[in-house]
């Protein structure tokens, strides 16, 4: 499971925070619930019966674990004045994941799937939700931005280390006379030497596992791939220059490769990524 992802919006005056967990945006109900009142406004919203049956339908959609059973208990007690629903009793019941219950004085609080939190906004208030969703998708506009300049960027810088890497294979490892051909086949061999160190397969063998898609498995690379990928073709070209083996290139920049995915993948990057922008 990748570590959570915290922002926060802010909509009619009200911040609202907002954690990212496995591709999925889970939006702070208690902060919602604040700007109309307190937490019990989401437990009243949880006893109406168009809320259960709108809640339960999404976790029949998006959860394969979801108890059913229990969900047609809680729908044939709606509507009686005994019945109370909160969103730990409910996560605990049925086993859904369209909430989240968090302990702590900071940031803790009910979240729900940005679907649901929709939902609860609308209950709240149309005008509000209305802002709400405005002020979500200029959040995702944002971070979407950022990611694609990230990606271009590095994209970028592996194209530039390409030329270097290209001209060292050009030097020292294709004979004064060779046919074209041989030469393309020097240096579809070399660029398939850093393929397996980063992705463990050649490019043919990428093509051949993935049909449908288009280009070629850079251009499907993530965006700590291409970064590390940028460090490698640099790497190789000095490798190349002092005359090391194919063979022990490809053990070294297969290390390289696993100590800077590791790296990237658990600190640095996201770290970037959340920077906040220059002024």
């Amino acid at each position: 499971m990748s570590k959570p992802k915290k922002s926060s919006i802010e909509v009619q005056g009200t911040a609202i925070a907002i954690v990212s967990l496995n591709n999925r945006d889970f939006i702070s109900l208690t902060d919602m619930a604040q700007k109309f009142g307190d937490d019990s406004l989401i437990y009243s919203w949880m006893r109406n019966r168009n809320t259960l049956e709108f809640i339960g339908i999404w976790e029949q959609i998006h959860n394969p674990d979801f108890k059913g059973i229990e969900f047609e208990t809680f729908k044939n007690q709606a509507g009686l004045n005994s019945f109370s629903l909160t969103p730990r009793k409910w996560i605990e019941a049925t086993g859904a994941i369209g909430f989240q219950s968090k302990a702590g004085r900071y940031g803790g609080g009910t979240y729900a799937h940005k679907d649901i939190a929709f939902e609860f906004g609308s209950w709240l208030s149309p005008e509000f939700k209305l802002y709400l969703i405005k002020e979500f998708q200029r959040l995702k506009d944002d971070e979407n931005h950022r990611l694609s300049l990230a990606w271009d960027l590095n994209r970028t810088l592996s194209k530039l280390n390409y030329r270097i890497h290209t001209d060292a294979v050009k030097t020292h490892l294709i004979p004064a006379a060779v046919t074209p051909a041989q030469a393309a086949f020097t240096y579809a061999t070399e660029a398939d030497l850093l393929n397996v160190a980063l992705f463990g397969q050649t490019a043919r063998q990428w093509r051949d596992a993935n049909p449908s898609l288009d280009g070629n498995m850079r251009d499907h690379a993530t965006i700590e791939q291409l970064l590390v990928l940028a460090n490698m073709e640099g790497m190789n070209a000095e490798f190349i220059h002092m005359g090391l083996l194919a063979a022990d290139r490809l053990l070294r920049l297969n290390q390289i490769a696993i100590r800077q995915m590791q790296v990237l993948t658990t600190q640095t990057l996201p770290r970037l990524l959340d920077s906040p922008k220059e002024k």
